[in-house]
């Protein structure tokens, strides 16, 4: 059954929870293969409304923060990982009172919060550090966490092997919606350089990046990636995707306000890639739309452009069948991660309606914005 995507004013984000549980179900047959841990990164998706469905697959949630650790630990209930570039002192007991796993990006993190796990009586907390093996294939520095000069990770000449009493498990994150070819070359740098450490390790965790449910991924040679370190090491292998889960569930709806013309027809609409979709302008990318081709594909080309007053306000430039005229929708595809948790109201323009949509409630309002929640997050 497709959406009707005519019953909402827009914008809103709507996702799909039938390709939601397509996904979910891809990530649970390589737990069920491996016996590994598949968590959801909230710093790519962190829809909470859906974490409950999400639970039923998968094994719990990684955060960045402490908000992102208490909002997985209220609204899933599972196991909660964390991992930050460095700890705020003022934060930290709440962070122990939601956390399984804590890992530190250096070992002076390390030293400087040990006691306090040591000695913590809200739960057993597992300690890990996270490792930099020097080798990514990504190629745009602002992505890349093994970047010349990085901050992130422990590099193998700067790793204190007399300090890891307490230490549970070694992390790594290299990748950036990358194929299992990758995780392949990058195990073997980490297995050559970090190999020593982990034989005395209870788990090691391969990070994000991975694009499992992507249609071309290549499930065989992750699953063998973790084979060969589980059988090797004779420990349990997490992997915390947050874009993989999400991927093509969901779409943006926005609505068109205006056509000017300035040597070609722009189209102003009522979404902003400056605020509703923050990545097309930092990765930056093109989002694919519903029915539209690239310029000059179909009869009628438009720049779409975004309703704030910043310049580069820029979404893309598409073609269409019809002319289009105000009141028309587009709808922008693969709009669920790394969109409602990068979101901002830049200039006062109002966030989209969240949206859910399955075949027994049909579609769902899950939240409106409005001027309060403008004006609440400013003083």
């Amino acid at each position: 059954m497709s959406i009707d995507f005519s019953k909402l004013p827009t914008p809103f984000y709507i996702v799909d929870e039938r390709l939601l549980v397509k996904n979910l179900e891809i990530l649970q047959t390589v737990q069920q293969r491996t016996g590994c841990s598949i968590l959801l990164a909230l710093k790519g998706f962190s829809m909470h409304s859906v974490f409950p469905l999400i639970g039923r697959y998968l094994k719990g949630i990684t955060a960045s923060s402490l908000f992102e650790a208490r909002l997985g630990y209220e609204k899933m209930g599972k196991e909660v990982h964390i991992y930050s570039p460095a700890y705020i002192d003022e934060e930290f007991d709440e962070i122990m009172k939601y956390c399984d796993h804590i890992v530190f990006n250096s070992f002076g993190q390390w030293s400087r919060f040990k006691d306090k796990v040591k000695n913590t009586n809200s739960r057993k907390i597992e300690c890990g550090i996270r490792v930099n093996p020097e080798y990514s294939e990504i190629e745009t520095p602002i992505y890349n966490p093994c970047y010349t000069h990085s901050r992130l990770g422990v590099t193998l000449s700067n790793f204190r092997h007399e300090e890891l009493e307490g230490i549970d498990g070694l992390h790594f994150h290299t990748m950036c919606e990358q194929n299992s070819d990758t995780l392949e070359r990058t195990v073997k740098v980490v297995d050559e350089k970090f190999g020593k450490f982990l034989k005395n390790m209870k788990w090691l965790n391969l990070g994000g990046g991975h694009h499992i449910t992507r249609p071309d991924y290549d499930i065989e040679t992750l699953v063998g990636c973790i084979l060969f370190l589980k059988e090797k090491y004779s420990l349990d292998v997490y992997l915390e995707p947050g874009e993989a889960v999400a991927l093509n569930t969901g779409f943006l709806v926005a609505g068109v306000l205006d056509i000017v013309d300035n040597g070609m027809k722009i189209a102003i609409l009522d979404t902003s890639a400056a605020c509703h979709m923050p990545d097309v302008l930092e990765m930056p990318y093109k989002p694919n739309i519903i029915g539209a081709g690239k310029p000059d594909e179909l009869d009628y080309t438009y720049r779409l452009g975004g309703n704030t007053c910043l310049a580069g306000d820029i979404i893309g430039d598409y073609s269409f069948k019809q002319p289009l005229k105000p009141g028309d929708r587009v709808v922008f595809t693969d709009m669920a991660h790394y969109t409602m948790v990068k979101n901002n109201t830049f200039n006062g323009v109002n966030l989209p309606s969240i949206v859910l949509y399955n075949e027994e409630e049909g579609i769902k309002v899950i939240r409106r914005f409005g001027y309060e929640d403008f004006k609440t997050r400013l003083s």
